[in-house]
């Protein structure tokens, strides 16, 4: 299979701190990663990194689809192929769930407005709050404006889903319901790239799972080489503590 995302010694500092150490990492088309780790390591850092949402050191490199991802007349194309979803939701609270979904193809991929609606439908009851389409996000639980978030993330028919802890800010009762959602895509086919604490989800949902600590990938394999047979101590130690909770 080939790289749809491809990451190369990849570094990035804050004022003198290492917050990625050297990552490199390769996501194949279709393929659910979740990356897993304490607070810190760096694991929103590594998928902001992608889309150029956070600048990386320049001795690294990321690749999307075979483009470089920097500064230049192709980030737009980078970014108009991968969708992400923050732990807030980042919905404009003026604007109501249809028009939140249809600006950006409207806006950056010139989709007329007729066409925008019907995919802006057809997204939102594919993650099941169709008939929300003409309220506002302020009207909405947490758990639907997240799953209004991935709606507006489809809509651009993205090749790539960065995933950015999208439970962590959600009342215990809605998170179902997103994690669900995200369940019913990576059957999809869709390429999935998730940061999250939820070890439940990437034990049933990841192809792969990545475990980070102190800006590194410690470990990677499948959940149940993670789960059941870490190799790494700082792995087992990380999972003892978290899955006792």
């Amino acid at each position: 299979m080939s790289s749809i995302v491809s990451i190369r010694n990849l570094s990035k500092k804050f004022a003198g701190f290492s917050a990625l150490k050297n990552i490199n990492l390769d996501v194949s088309e279709g393929e659910v990663v979740c990356i897993v780790g304490p607070s810190g390591s760096g694991k929103s850092t590594l998928i902001r990194c992608i889309n150029l949402l956070e600048e990386y050191e320049k001795s690294g490199s990321v690749l999307v689809d075979g483009i470089p991802v920097v500064r230049g007349e192709k980030l737009a194309m980078v970014r108009a192929e991968v969708g992400m979803v923050f732990q807030s939701f980042n919905l404009f609270p003026h604007l109501t769930v249809l028009q939140n979904i249809t600006l950006a193809p409207v806006r950056v991929r010139n989709t007329t407005r007729t066409v925008a609606e019907k995919q802006a439908y057809a997204m939102l009851e594919r993650v099941g709050i169709a008939a929300q389409a003409g309220k506002y996000p302020g009207e909405l639980s947490g758990g639907q404006q997240q799953r209004v978030a991935i709606a507006r993330a489809l809509a651009m028919q993205p090749r790539i889903m960065l995933f950015d802890e999208p439970t962590s800010s959600l009342d215990p009762e809605m998170v179902g319901e997103v994690l669900d959602v995200m369940k019913k895509l990576a059957k999809s086919g869709v390429t999935m790239i998730v940061v999250t604490h939820e070890m439940g989800f990437a034990r049933q949902v990841a192809d792969r799972v990545v475990f980070m600590d102190d800006g590194e990938i410690v470990e990677e394999g499948t959940p149940q080489q993670i789960f059941d047979d870490a190799r790494e101590e700082r792995t087992r130690n990380f999972l003892n503590a978290i899955l006792q909770h």
